[in-house]
C-alpha cells in the first residue's frame, strides 16, 4: 500500500485530493495548520497531522511522525489580490513564506528518504496564472512562478535518484474557500487609482464559465503521482487547459 503526504488539506484542492487518494486505497497523511479530523471520512488508512509549512519545527515534526512516504503533494498555499501599491511588504513576505519557501521546506525535509530509497514523487501545486499573467495578482503570481522554476530545476537534480517531480497548475476555482481565505490579506482593499481596472477584471471573471473544480486538481495530482510518462506541467481545470 502506497502512502501520500498532502499539505493544506483543510479545504479545497488539498481536501479533495486527500479524499481522492483515500477512495483509491492509498494510505493518506493529510496535514493542516489546525487539524480537523471531521473533514475527511474515517479510515484506518488516514492520519491527520498538524503542519505549518512556515514553521521549521512543525515541518520536522510532521515529516518525522509521518514516516516513510511514496508521494509528497505540496498543496498548501495562500492568496492575495490587489495592485502592488496596495500590498504591504509584510503581506508579500507572508505569501512567499507559505507558497514558495514553505514548498521548499517540506520538500527538503522529505528528500533524504526519497534519495536513500531511490524512489518517490513530488507534486507541487501552483497556478495557471503562471501561464497567462493577470492584473492584480502580481505578488501571488510571482510566488507561484518561483515554485515552477524551483520544481523544474529540482527535477534535474533528482533524476539520478529515480525521484520524479511534477507540477499541477489549476485555474480559477470559485467553489473553494481560496478567495475567502485570502480576504484577511486584502484589508486595505484596491487602491483608488486601480478601481476601474479592478471593476473590469471582476466583470470578466463573472462572465467566464470555464473554471476549475477541486476534483480536476485531484485527478491531475493522481496522474502526476502514478503516471511516469506524465508531462512536467499538468493543467487542471477547463480554464487552465485552455491556457496551456
Amino acid at each position: 500500500m502506497k502512502t501520500v503526504l498532502i499539505t493544506g488539506c483543510s479545504s479545497g484542492f488539498g481536501l479533495e485530493t486527500a479524499r481522492y487518494f483515500l477512495e483509491r486505497d492509498w494510505k493518506v497523511i493529510a496535514t493542516m495548520r489546525t487539524p480537523h479530523e471531521d473533514v475527511l471520512p474515517r479510515s484506518d488508512r488516514l492520519r491527520v497531522l498538524a503542519l505549518d509549512v512556515t514553521d521549521p519545527e512543525s515541518v520536522r515534526k510532521a515529516v518525522d511522525t509521518a514516516g516513510p512516504i511514496d508521494v509528497l503533494v505540496n498543496n498548501a498555499g495562500i492568496g492575495v489580490l490587489s495592485a502592488l501599491e496596495g500590498i504591504s511588504m509584510e503581506t508579500a513576505r507572508e505569501v512567499f513564506g507559505t507558497n514558495t519557501l514553505g514548498t521548499m521546506a517540506v520538500t527538503q525535509a522529505v528528500l533524504p528518504q526519497f534519495r536513500q530509497r531511490k524512489s518517490g514523487v513530488i507534486v507541487n501545486v501552483t497556478s495557471s496564472v503562471t501561464l497567462k499573467s493577470l492584473p492584480l495578482l502580481s505578488v501571488y503570481t510571482a510566488s507561484k512562478a518561483a515554485v515552477n522554476a524551483f520544481t523544474e530545476s529540482l527535477a534535474l537534480e533528482l533524476q539520478q535518484f529515480n525521484v520524479r517531480v511534477r507540477l499541477v497548475l489549476p485555474g480559477r476555482a470559485p467553489e473553494t474557500r481560496f478567495g475567502e481565505n485570502a480576504r484577511p490579506r486584502i484589508q486595505g482593499g484596491i487602491p483608488e487609482a486601480y478601481a476601474g481596472l479592478a471593476q473590469s477584471v471582476f466583470a470578466g471573471w463573472a462572465q467566464s464559465s470555464a473554471v476549475t473544480r477541486a476534483l480536476d486538481v485531484a485527478e491531475a495530482v493522481w496522474r502526476a503521482a502514478n503516471d511516469p510518462s506524465s508531462p512536467m506541467r499538468i493543467a487542471a481545470g477547463a480554464d487552465a487547459v485552455a491556457l496551456a
